[in-house]
């Protein structure tokens, strides 16, 4: 039996903690506070479809659930690097470890041909600890295209699931890849495996950098946000801004950012993420997100003048009470 852990008792690690549980895996979470104490006490609760699953992860310390075969890195992005050193007792010589978190990962340009191939982005990985503890050689992506939300500790609710996507950032998938993608399929969720998942995360980024900010600056949903004819046209600045970059990069897709915007469009009037943790008082995740867009339009020589000014009123709001 495979064992796999979760470094984030949220509302993603806890719809795939669950369904690794439906598919007959070892399942551990790490927690602590009052996650931990429900997790122990009344196991996990996930709501979806109006069926209500429980089960019983194995919940605590990375010291007390020991070394795993996969580790899904499913916290808030912003938290890893003071984070990162904490997690080595999960990590052995043949784990897999999988960024599900928003964002740029870590290893991102590890490998990866091209003008900043082997860079290490500050508003990432600041001190290198994600790179001193997590082994390149098994890092995994994943995208996530799925709303979950947390409605009580170690309870949540799924809103609405589409895809997940898998890939190595390098060379074709493993056995144990194909293995994790298959007992996701066996947990109810539609994991799909990805030949170019550096591209499918630059994709989720293009939609989310100017939306996550804008909302929680704004306290808007993204209806409210799209109507709004000069906020519309700000949010395709921004990803023009993002477009150049991914054209440097060979990561631009094909779709203009006007489609880009349809698609959000389409999903209705939704409250992104950031706008959820500002509400709940908790760290905003600009960082990973539009502060690595700046950062490599930066490096990259590309002028951002409207990403870094929404950066630096991000950061103001997140210093805010």
């Amino acid at each position: 039996m495979a064992s796999v852990a979760m470094v984030g008792a949220g509302a993603i690690g806890g719809w795939l903690a669950d369904a690794f549980d439906r598919a007959g895996w070892q399942v551990g979470i790490v927690a602590r506070g009052a996650t931990l104490a429900a997790l122990r006490t009344s196991g996990l609760r996930v709501e979806c479809d109006g069926d209500v699953r429980h089960s019983s992860p194995r919940a605590g310390s990375p010291e007390e659930l020991g070394v795993q075969d996969y580790l899904l890195l499913t916290v808030k992005a912003q938290a890893l690097p003071s984070l990162a050193p904490s997690l080595a007792p999960l990590i052995g010589a043949e784990t897999l470890v999988i960024s599900a978190t928003n964002g740029i990962p870590w290893w991102f340009f590890l490998g990866f041909k091209g003008p900043l191939e082997d860079v290490g982005l500050q508003s990432v990985d600041p001190t290198g600890s994600q790179r001193a503890v997590f082994p390149q050689e098994r890092s995994l992506g994943a995208v996530v295209h799925a709303s979950v939300r947390v409605l009580a500790p170690a309870r949540c609710r799924v809103v609405a699931a589409d895809r997940l996507l898998l890939g190595e950032p390098a060379g074709p998938p493993r056995e144990r890849t194909l293995q994790l993608v298959a007992a996701l399929r066996r947990g109810g969720i539609n994991a799909l495996l990805s030949s170019g998942i550096r591209a499918e995360i630059w994709a989720k980024l293009w939609g989310n950098m100017n939306m996550n900010p804008l909302s929680a600056l704004t306290r808007s949903g993204t209806a409210a946000l799209l109507a709004d004819a000069d906020v519309r046209a700000l949010c395709l600045a921004m990803m023009e801004e993002m477009h150049a970059c991914g054209l440097r990069l060979g990561l631009a897709g094909e779709s203009t950012a006007q489609e880009r915007i349809a698609v959000t469009q389409r999903l209705g009037d939704f409250k992104t993420s950031m706008l959820a943790d500002l509400e709940a008082g908790r760290p905003l995740e600009f960082l990973p997100q539009l502060g690595a867009v700046v950062e490599i339009a930066e490096r990259l020589g590309e002028p951002a003048p409207y990403c870094r000014a929404i950066l630096g009123l991000t950061r103001l709001r997140a210093r805010s009470p």
